[in-house]
C-alpha cells in the first residue's frame, strides 16, 4: 500500500480529522491512482526516492542534534505525490509546482531543508539550481543555513557539501544551494531547478514569485515550492495562490502541473475545539506541542489581538491585521451592482483631503426604497509625482497605482499635488451623468479652504456642506455602527480593492470610555483615506438618515 492511500483510508475512516480541502487534494491522488489520467502514470520507486533519501542521509538541524529525520505519515504521503506522478514515456514528473498551506510549527523549515538537498543530489540534474527565496535576504538565509546545519549533521552530506563564501556546492554534479532576496541583483539570469519560498504569505509583491516561477522554463523537471501559514497581507500573491488552488481542487481549473496541501479550520468556531485543530496542524502531536497550542488558545481567548494572530497562524484562517479595526472576513464584501441599473436619486457625499500630497478619496452612500443595503461609489485621486516615486521604488510595499488607473479607479492628477477641484468635478459628473442629487456632503473642515467650501455650496446649496471634524467624540459611535453594518455585509462597495485596502489598514485609538477614532498604523504607507472618507459620509448619514429615507 503506498501512503497515498494510508493517509487517505486514515483521513476517510475519521482516524485523523482533515478539513475539507485536504480530503479534496487525496480524493483526486487517489482517483489518479486507480484511473489512469492522460498520459500521467505513478512510479512508486520514484515516488520513495526522496523519503528513503532524507530518512536515510538528512539530520536533526535542531533540537536533537544529528539524529535521523522520520518523516510523518502526511509528510510521506505528500512526497509521494509530489514525485511519484510521471510522463510515462519520459519519466518526467507531473508537478511543477506544489503550494503547502499550514500551521506554524510544524516541520516546514526542516522538510524544506531537506527537500533542497535531496533536489542538489539525488533528483538527476545537471548543474541544479536550488534557490530559498524571500523578501528579504535575512529571511532567505534561515531556509537556507537550515539546510548548512542539516549538512553537518550528517557525515555522508559533509563529505560531499561544501559550504563556499554564498552558497552550498555540489561538486559532483556542479550544483548549488543559494539564499536570495527580491532585491537581489541577477534575478534575471538564473536558471532554475528548484525554488523554495518559505512563508509566501509574507511577499507583497508578487513579481518575484513571476520571475522565480519563469527562471525554470528550461529545466527538465523543475520544482516551485512554497511552503506557508496564512498571513496579514491581504490582495497579495498568497491570497491569488490559495484562490487559485481552491479552484483547481473545486475543479473550476484543469492545472495538472500543479498541486496544493492546504492544511485549515473547515470554520472559524472551530478555532477553541482541540479536536479540530489538527485540521491545520497535521503535525499536532509530534513535530508541534499540543500543549503550546493549548496556552497559545487560552491566551487568544482573553487577548483579541493575539487571537488574530492565532487564528492567522495556528490555524489558516483569514486576517489582515493583528491590531486592525476590521478583521478581514468583516471587511471583505465581493458583491457588486451597475450604477446604471440601480435608479439611485439622491446621495450622500463625503470625502477626505487629509494630504494633497498623497491620495485622497471620495464617496457617494446611496440606498434604494425598501432595500437595506447601503450601496457606495467611489473614487481615489493622487498626484503624478506619487506614482512616479512608487515605480522608482520597485520593491514588496509597491502598490499598483496604474493598474488602478487602468481599472478606471483612481484619477492621477499632473504634478505634485492633488488638484482638490478634481474631486468636485466627479461629484458634478455622478450629479450630471447619473443624475444622483447630492443634498449633502460630509467633509473634514481642517483641509477644505474657504475657496473650496464656496465652489461647492454653489453647484449643491450653502446648506449640502456638513463639517465633520475628526475625533473620538464625533466618530466613536458612527464608526461602531458602521463595523456592525461592515459585518452583517450590508454596506456594498463594489469589491473596490482600493477600498478594502484601506479598511485593512485602518486601526483604532481608543480612550479610557471605550471611544474609538481611526488611526493609520506604524508603516506610514498604508493609506486609510478610503476608510476614513466612508466614515465622514456615514456621520452624516446616521445625522440624516430620516430626511434621507424620506427623500428616496
Amino acid at each position: 500500500m503506498t501512503f497515498i492511500e494510508e493517509y487517505y483510508n486514515e483521513i476517510m475512516a475519521g482516524n485523523i480529522v482533515a478539513c475539507k480541502r485536504i480530503k479534496q487534494v487525496y480524493t483526486i491522488l487517489m482517483d489518479k491512482l486507480y484511473n489512469r489520467k492522460d498520459n500521467w502514470v505513478f512510479d512508486l520507486e520514484l515516488a520513495n526516492r526522496p523519503i528513503e533519501f532524507i530518512e536515510s542521509f538528512c539530520k536533526q538541524a535542531q533540537g536533537q542534534l544529528g539524529a535521523s529525520l522520520e518523516l510523518m505519515l502526511f509528510q510521506k504521503a505528500k512526497h509521494q505525490a509530489v514525485w511519484g506522478f510521471v510522463d510515462e514515456k519520459t519519466n518526467l514528473r507531473q508537478y511543477q509546482e506544489v503550494l503547502d498551506i499550514r500551521g506554524r510549527k510544524n516541520g516546514k523549515t526542516t522538510e524544506l531543508a531537506s527537500d533542497e538537498l535531496y533536489m542538489l543530489v539525488g533528483d538527476g540534474e545537471g548543474s541544479p539550481e536550488v534557490y530559498n527565496i524571500a523578501t528579504k535576504l535575512d529571511q532567505a538565509k534561515k531556509g537556507f543555513n537550515e539546510c548548512y546545519k542539516m549538512v553537518q549533521q550528517s557525515p555522508d552530506l559533509n563529505k560531499h557539501l561544501k559550504k563556499r563564501k554564498s552558497d552550498i556546492y555540489f561538486h559532483a554534479n556542479y550544483g548549488f544551494i543559494q539564499a536570495l532576496a527580491s532585491n537581489s541583483n541577477g534575478l534575471d539570469g538564473l536558471n532554475s531547478h528548484m525554488v523554495t519560498i518559505d512563508e509566501l504569505a509574507a511577499i507583497k509583491n508578487r513579481d518575484i514569485y513571476d520571475l522565480m516561477k519563469q527562471s525554470m522554463g528550461s529545466r527538465r523537471q523543475p520544482l516551485l515550492n512554497c511552503i506557508t501559514t496564512n498571513g496579514f497581507v491581504r490582495n497579495s500573491i498568497f491570497d491569488s495562490q490559495y484562490e487559485y488552488a481552491c479552484k483547481v481542487l473545486d475543479g473550476k481549473i484543469k492545472d495538472d502541473r500543479f498541486i496544493p496541501f492546504i492544511y485549515e479550520l473547515d470554520d472559524r468556531d472551530e478555532w477553541d475545539q482541540e479536536g479540530c485543530w489538527i485540521k491545520a496542524n497535521p503535525g499536532l502531536g509530534v513535530i508541534k506541542k499540543v500543549g503550546f497550542l493549548r496556552d497559545c488558545v487560552k491566551k487568544a481567548k482573553g487577548d483579541l489581538a493575539f487571537k488574530a494572530t492565532v487564528m492567522v497562524k495556528d490555524f489558516n484562517m483569514v486576517e489582515n491585521s493583528a491590531s486592525a479595526w476590521l478583521r478581514w472576513d468583516e471587511l471583505n464584501n465581493e458583491k457588486t451592482f451597475n450604477l446604471s441599473e440601480m435608479g439611485f436619486k439622491y446621495g450622500i457625499g463625503c470625502f477626505d483631503l487629509a494630504e494633497t500630497t498623497d491620495l485622497a478619496s471620495a464617496k457617494v452612500i446611496c440606498m434604494r426604497p425598501d432595500d437595506d443595503t447601503i450601496y457606495v461609489m467611489q473614487m481615489y485621486f493622487i498626484p503624478r509625482t506619487k506614482v512616479n516615486e512608487e515605480d522608482e521604488r520597485n520593491d514588496e510595499d509597491q502598490v499598483p497605482y496604474k493598474l488602478w488607473e487602468k481599472q478606471g479607479l483612481i484619477k492621477i492628477c499632473e504634478g505634485n499635488k492633488v488638484d482638490k477641484y478634481h474631486m468636485l468635478e466627479w461629484f458634478k459628473e455622478l450629479r450630471n451623468e447619473h443624475d444622483i442629487y447630492l443634498p449633502w456632503i460630509g467633509y473634514d473642515p481642517w483641509h477644505v479652504d474657504d475657496s473650496l467650501r464656496m465652489s461647492y455650496e454653489n453647484e449643491f446649496g450653502k446648506a449640502a456642506m456638513i463639517p465633520v471634524r475628526q475625533g473620538v467624540k464625533t466618530l466613536s459611535f458612527p464608526m461602531k455602527e458602521l463595523k456592525a453594518d461592515m459585518i452583517a455585509n450590508r454596506i456594498v462597495y463594489n469589491n473596490n480593492p482600493i477600498d478594502k485596502w484601506c479598511f485593512s489598514n485602518t486601526e483604532i485609538r481608543t480612550d479610557i470610555n471605550g471611544g474609538i477614532q481611526p488611526i493609520k498604523g506604524q508603516d506610514s504607507r498604508k493609506r486609510i483615506d478610503g476608510c476614513v472618507s466612508l466614515i465622514i459620509g456615514y456621520v452624516v448619514l446616521l445625522d440624516k438618515e430620516q430626511d434621507y429615507l424620506n427623500m428616496i
